[in-house]
């Protein structure tokens, strides 16, 4: 599934007409190039943006390019449309909910998709001056709209004009990618880089991934009302995460309505009329949607940059080659971002390119292994974790875990929201190595824990922090005291209750 050099924005209403002229004016004029410039920034996504605006609030003089939208998939098809139509969903739900807490309403609590749409696109745009060529502009950045590569040892062209640069950062980010099934590349599916292009709510649609997009997808389609379809290849859903976070997941998306296949292999896809019918092994009727989405894997953008040109080593699934400063095969350029890191994710590609700055302008050697990387999934109830993969921690086999349910905190039981659990990975000193929570908000919440793994602080320390109450965060301190309690063997309870008795 390549990726078409500047993606339609559909339906070009107002909105997306004030999201264009933002993230791609026609009417830009390219600046003067510079003789030389301190850096050169190749895409204009999460990594590119925060590497350019960095380093030229530094004084470097900096030019970047992009090829498509500036603000990459996060802003445009990623983070900030999905979590738009996430959270109607989420309201939708709770409204839903209404008896549960006593309240009464007139009616069934029902979606108006093309009004949700049309608030998404309205939200996106707003967010798109952030990220707007002109604010680049005034701060210093000079913009290229068009395609790069690298042409000579240290030259980039953009259509005509070439760039001359000391250093370079390639941050083309990747793009949705399509699993070898017969038939898929002849239908006319959907990735999430055109699903939010949608005005009508399909009343069927089959979502091919049980990955994060899938399964948030899935789980906000079908609050809206239509009729979903999950398959994936895996025995579970979300085979990143936690197997028992990832079974909670499913519990939820089944109570929404979502039809869940897992361990199933598409033997093929064909379009009839208007309908996308999918045959699965050992269903025994083909599955038929208005709309497929396909969400399946991720592509890293490294075709049409004149890579191999100028000795810079790429894999066409894993992306650009980068040591552990982030600097490619090539000594003078770098990379961050989707393009080079298994870790997807906005928050990754900003630290990524802080490291780039670093190292690539102040002669840094600051490095990505040093990285404390949360992620999050934002599903209802959320599943947010930090540290090794859950089959790391598996393979690793010197950690011990402390787990609290959700149901055993006060202020979950208020909100009526106990699905969930907090599990702490330590060592067996207890310092802390990885956490899993799965909870209403708990990409909010995550944060602790990952500033208690980065600064290398123990469980029990957690126990001594004051959470307001009543707030659902405060399991983290109850998973602190429960670790202390593994701590008073009978032994030392023996010794403690003589001491006591003496000192009475």
């Amino acid at each position: 599934m390549p990726r078409p050099e500047l993606p339609a924005l559909e339906p070009l209403d107002a909105h997306n007409q004030r999201l264009a002229a933002n993230v791609h004016p026609s009417d830009w004029s390219a600046p003067t190039p510079a003789d030389r410039y301190n850096l050169v920034v190749i895409g204009g996504g999460t990594a590119g943006l925060v590497t350019a605006a960095g380093a030229a609030g530094l004084g470097a003089k900096v030019a970047l390019v992009e090829r498509a939208l500036l603000g990459g998939d996060c802003l445009n098809v990623g983070c900030v449309p999905s979590k738009a139509l996430l959270e109607a969903s989420r309201v939708l739900a709770q409204v839903r909910r209404r008896k549960e807490f006593g309240l009464r309403s007139a009616g069934p609590a029902t979606a108006d998709f093309a009004a949700v749409m049309e608030r998404l696109r309205r939200l996106r745009a707003d967010i798109s001056e952030n990220d707007s060529a002109r604010r680049f502009q005034d701060r210093g950045v000079d913009v290229f709209l068009g395609s790069a590569s690298f042409e000579g040892d240290r030259v980039v062209r953009v259509g005509d004009t070439r760039l001359r640069f000391s250093k370079a950062c390639i941050a083309t980010g990747a793009r949705a990618s399509a699993p070898p099934i017969p038939g898929l590349d002849a239908v006319d599916a959907r990735t999430n880089e055109t699903l939010f292009s949608l005005t009508e709510l399909p009343a069927r649609l089959i979502i091919i991934g049980g990955g994060p997009i899938g399964c948030e997808m899935a789980q906000a389609f079908a609050r809206f009302g239509s009729s979903v379809t999950l398959l994936e290849a895996a025995p579970r859903i979300m085979g990143q995460d936690d197997a028992e976070a990832a079974a909670v997941v499913a519990a939820a998306l089944e109570k929404d309505g979502v039809e869940l296949h897992t361990s199933c292999r598409i033997t093929r896809v064909e379009q009839v009329g208007e309908a996308r019918r999918v045959h699965v092994e050992g269903v025994s009727k083909p599955i038929e949607a208005e709309e497929l989405l396909v969400a399946a894997g991720r592509a890293p953008n490294v075709e049409g940059l004149g890579l191999e040109a100028v000795g810079i080593e790429f894999d066409l699934k894993k992306g650009i080659t980068v040591d552990d400063r982030l600097r490619t095969t090539h000594p003078h350029v770098f990379a961050a971002g989707d393009v080079c890191s298994r870790f997807q994710f906005t928050h990754a590609a900003d630290a990524m390119a802080r490291i780039v700055i670093r190292n690539a302008l102040f002669f840094g050697r600051a490095k990505a292994s040093s990285l404390t990387i949360p992620w999050c999934t934002y599903t209802d109830p959320e599943v947010a974790h930090v540290g090794p993969s859950a089959s790391e921690l598996e393979a690793r086999g010197d950690v011990t875990a402390t787990r609290l349910a959700m149901a055993d905190v006060d202020r979950a039981i208020l909100d009526g929201s106990t699905d969930g659990f907090l599990k702490v990975h330590t060592t067996k000193k207890g310092h802390l190595v990885a956490a899993t929570l799965v909870a209403p908000h708990a990409g909010e919440t995550i944060s602790e824990l990952t500033l208690a793994i980065q600064q290398g602080l123990k469980l029990s320390d957690l126990s001594n922090v004051i959470h307001p109450y009543p707030t659902q965060a405060e399991i983290i301190r109850k998973a602190g005291d429960a670790f202390n309690r593994t701590r008073l063997t009978p032994t030392v309870a023996r010794w403690m209750a003589r001491f006591l008795a003496w000192r009475r």
